[in-house]
């Protein structure tokens, strides 16, 4: 792809925010930085559905003729799906919902970041590396180890479920470690009872997440274990939620960084814009 392709596009990086923990909204902010150092579209903007910038606001200041939003969530679900979208206009079924022609301008609403098939490498890659990182007291190998994919999960919406089933089907077919299991924040099997469903000694837990909000930074190191009072003088200090490995209930537990924060997100933000730029010419 040339960099002139989409000289006459702006790209809008979506996420959720929240005005509560403003540091949720960070992952958008670094790989829209990275997708405006590669200088492949004429804009790059951040947009935000619960803190600033707000996408509402984005979206009604762009001029330039093509505007691509790429939505930074884990899952097609219950906001990236149909609040949002409907929120900027978008309707119908199908791909063409995904389009909205507005005067001299095309909207194109991309599909979720988190769906997308190269998602699948960098949640096995971030379970790697963590244990990589910290290999003390011993570096355990893939195939005594369980890998847990912890999503959100909600009765709004199955999609964010399968989103996150979806990804231990794939990672469990290619049979590199003991196990694969599902863990979630509001449904069941929940996040504490990796312990029971683990039949091995190391445990991996990898947030599917597409920021550092608090249900990863707070929520989930709580719910594996991790004391009030230091899981908040961690943070004070600056230190990650979790210090890798920790024993709990005879398990050692190695907890990964998000996988919206890996950098290679910025290569399928632009793969999704890829895909969308051809909706237009078969609609």
């Amino acid at each position: 792809m040339s960099k002139q392709e989409f000289s006459d596009a702006a790209l809008v990086v979506l996420g959720h925010g929240s005005t509560l923990h403003p540091e949720a909204g960070g992952t958008v902010f670094q790989h829209a930085a990275e997708l405006r150092r590669r200088g492949c579209f004429s804009e790059v903007r951040e947009g935000f559905w619960k803190q600033q910038p707000r996408v509402t606001e984005i979206m009604a200041s762009l001029t330039t003729p093509r505007v691509f939003v790429a939505p930074l969530f884990a899952a097609e679900g219950y906001f990236s799906e149909v609040i949002i979208p409907q929120a900027l206009g978008f309707s119908g079924q199908g791909t063409e919902r995904r389009i909205l022609r507005r005067q001299a301008q095309v909207w194109f609403f991309c599909k979720a970041v988190g769906t997308h098939e190269m998602i699948t490498d960098l949640v096995s890659a971030r379970g790697r590396e963590v244990v990589q990182a910290f290999p003390f007291p011993h570096k355990p190998a893939e195939q005594d180890t369980t890998l847990f994919i912890a999503g959100h999960g909600t009765e709004q919406n199955e999609n964010s479920r399968r989103a996150v089933e979806r990804q231990v089907e794939l990672l469990r077919a290619q049979h590199k470690y003991a196990d694969v299991k599902p863990l979630f924040l509001d449904e069941e099997p929940r996040i504490g009872a990796c312990y029971q469903l683990a039949q091995t000694r190391n445990i991996v837990v990898v947030p599917f997440f597409m920021s550092n909000g608090m249900h990863v930074s707070e929520d989930i190191p709580r719910l594996l274990g991790e004391s009030e009072r230091e899981l908040r003088l961690r943070v004070e200090q600056g230190k990650t939620a979790w210090r890798n490995p920790t024993e709990r209930h005879g398990k050692l537990v190695w907890y990964a960084a998000s996988v919206g924060t890996a950098p290679q997100i910025a290569d399928i933000i632009m793969q999704r814009v890829r895909e969308a730029s051809l909706w237009e010419n078969a609609t």
